[in-house]
């Protein structure tokens, strides 16, 4: 039996009728103009309203450019954007409210996202079309943070899914204890310090596939929050998949591991990927005071172009010293455990590995690579390890030792080939 949902479109209007479940909304029924000039954000939450209200169905944003404040989406709901669709953010910060936010590892109070849901299960955004931030004047707001372009809090089941989005100076997409979410075929550009590209936050079971992501900040970050409070909750990342993918930073990291990660890291796979970074392609980083741990963290298959480093590893002194910091002479150091690389290439990389700034209190146990070719300028430099394995490493154009190491101990450490 279909669902028949009464929706009221404004003051005085007549009621219409409409099939949420077998029908899509569209949001010019309910007074979108798509016309770039009026504020649209009214008529495009009552058509959001109405579907979550009849228990769920689709919203079509036809072709056009919608200029919107801040949206939510309800339990069950599809934002479906039209070929030729922009959504546009307002440039106005009364469009975003205040709520409670996780922002750089603490909560606090920031605006409220572009696009956001709390707690809904089966929410996704698809579609051809593009999602714009607001301008740089709102980006730049960190106290209190400004509206991120999608933040999805305590989400099950979501999906974004073959869109493009554009930001600047600001987190484009936040991921905060959501379960089974997945990413695909999404374009993703920002520019600018802060503006990474996919946060994911203190989430369990997330799929990143076949995206294009370039950015100022991070292309993707994994965090799970920092300081004590944030190891006590103990809600980390962990398994996720990140495949098929092209990631490149123009400031920071392909992909960012901490520095953020109290609650921990665990169990990440990056399979067939082209990767570049401007200070690290990859970069695992964190600070005293944080606790917590990464493990489990694998790459096959991986191309890493031109960057300072393919793999970068700072647990010294990283990041923004908690307000509330993990105590303990050796439990206030993050633990790193189990790293996995192998079928690398790498092409006019300066450090293949710079893996030295690691307390002496508490090594980093466990680092395997296994096939790694191409081109650097130095090889592996290696400080307070255990269990290292290293085998079949055959890069050229480096000067000096192949390895280097301080307080390093396991199997492949003693080459010291020339090229």
């Amino acid at each position: 039996m279909k669902r028949i949902v009464a929706l009221v479109l404004g003051l005085n209007l007549a009621a219409a009728v409409f099939a949420a479940d077998a029908v899509p909304l569209n949001v010019r029924d309910f007074g979108a103009k798509g016309d770039g000039l009026v504020k649209d954000t009214a008529a495009i939450q009552k058509a959001l309203d109405a579907c979550a209200a009849a228990g769920g169905g689709t919203v079509l944003v036809p072709e056009g450019l919608y200029l919107t404040g801040s949206l939510t989406l309800g339990a069950n709901t599809t934002l479906q954007l039209s070929s030729h669709t922009s959504l546009i953010g307002s440039p106005d910060i009364a469009d975003y409210p205040l709520v409670t936010i996780r922002w750089e590892g603490e909560f606090r109070e920031g605006h409220r996202a572009l696009i956001s849901a709390t707690n809904a299960a089966n929410v996704t955004i698809v579609g051809s079309g593009s999602i714009f931030g607001p301008p740089i004047s709102l980006s730049h707001l960190r106290n209190p943070r400004g509206p991120a372009l999608i933040e999805l809090t305590g989400c099950t089941n979501a999906l974004l899914e073959n869109f493009t989005t554009q930001y600047q100076q600001l987190w484009s997409i936040h991921l905060l204890y959501c379960n089974n979410f997945t990413a695909t075929n999404l374009t993703i550009r920002t520019v600018n310090a802060n503006g990474d590209g996919l946060d994911v936050d203190s989430c369990d079971g997330v799929t990143i596939a076949h995206c294009d992501i370039n950015t100022g900040d991070d292309a993707i970050s994994l965090k799970s929050g920092r300081g004590l409070a944030a190891q006590q909750l103990g809600r980390p990342t962990q398994n996720v998949v990140i495949r098929d993918c092209r990631l490149q930073s123009s400031i920071y990291a392909a992909l960012g591991l901490g520095t953020e990660m109290s609650g921990g890291i665990r169990n990440v796979k990056i399979q067939n990927c082209v990767i570049s970074g401007r200070q690290n392609a990859i970069f695992i980083k964190s600070r005293d005071g944080r606790g917590g741990y990464m493990e489990n963290i694998s790459g096959e298959n991986i191309t890493v172009l031109k960057s300072p480093t393919f793999i970068g590893i700072d647990l010294l002194k990283k990041g923004i010293q908690a307000t509330d910091p993990v105590p303990g002479e050796v439990e206030k150091w993050p633990r790193v455990h189990n790293l996995s690389f192998k079928n690398i290439h790498v092409q006019d990389v300066t450090d293949l590995i710079e893996g030295t700034n690691i307390p002496l209190a508490r090594p980093v146990d466990g680092l395997t690579l296994t096939d790694i070719s191409g081109t650097c300028l130095r090889a592996i430099s290696l400080a307070n390890m255990t269990n290292v394995n290293l085998s079949a490493i055959n890069v050229t154009g480096f000067s000096g030792a192949l390895v280097r190491t301080e307080n390093v101990h396991g199997t492949g450490l003693g080459k010291t080939a020339q090229n």
